[in-house]
């Protein structure tokens, strides 16, 4: 498919659809670069990629893999909830565990602890602004995000769902051996005010502006 029918296409809100798209793509890059920058510097990593280090470290595979594996069999479960996907969901199952891989293969070893420091303390606020970039071009929600949408439209509280899940997959990952730390708790309590200060300077709004 060609750019100009991409941006032409339902999946694709209306409003400047070619920067929405380079947004979009721009952060959901971004978002594979900051977490492999929080899982290099080896002090802890948020709930999902606790999960996907869990998986790859007791059945192979890379951390970027199954962190596509995991978005995509998360994506499984909108069925039931009657979510539907747009160019951003399907871009994020693809995009974010590649984007990870490629950045941790570059990446050289943080020996010292200040340097590891600064790296997670970098990664975790280029998280919070990837993660406004790539919600805010509203291309669609990333299968995490759906998932946990889907189930607060049923009537939970999505504070509730939220921790729920996040929870479940932290346990679940610690218990296969990923690194849980004074990383994951600082992520946790920071990635929430981060998201909520780069998200209004990053939304482009429904139908907002020329196309």
């Amino acid at each position: 498919m060609r750019v100009a029918e991409l941006v032409q296409s339902p999946l694709v809100p209306p409003g400047r659809p070619v920067r929405r798209l380079g947004q979009l793509l721009y952060g959901l890059v971004l978002y594979g670069f900051s977490d492999a920058l929080v899982v290099a510097a080896g002090l802890g990593v948020e709930p999902w990629d606790a999960l996907a280090q869990g998986l790859t470290r007791t059945a192979g595979l890379s951390i970027g893999v199954w962190t596509n594996l995991i978005g995509a069999a998360v994506l499984l479960l909108w069925i039931p909830l009657r979510q539907k996907p747009g160019l951003g969901t399907l871009c994020n199952v693809l995009l974010v565990g590649t984007s990870m891989d490629l950045t941790l293969a570059l990446l050289p070893p943080f020996g010292q602890l200040w340097l590891r420091w600064a790296v997670l303390v970098a990664g975790i606020v280029l998280n919070g602004f990837a993660t406004g970039c790539y919600i805010g071009a509203q291309a669609g929600p990333g299968p995490r995000d759906g998932l946990m949408t889907g189930l607060a439209q049923r009537g939970y509280p999505i504070w509730a769902v939220r921790w729920g899940i996040e929870i479940a997959v932290l346990v679940i990952g610690f218990l296969l051996g990923a690194t849980v730390g004074i990383g994951t708790v600082l992520y946790a309590c920071a990635i929430g005010p981060l998201a909520q200060l780069f998200m209004p300077m990053l939304d482009m709004g429904r139908g907002k502006g020329k196309p």
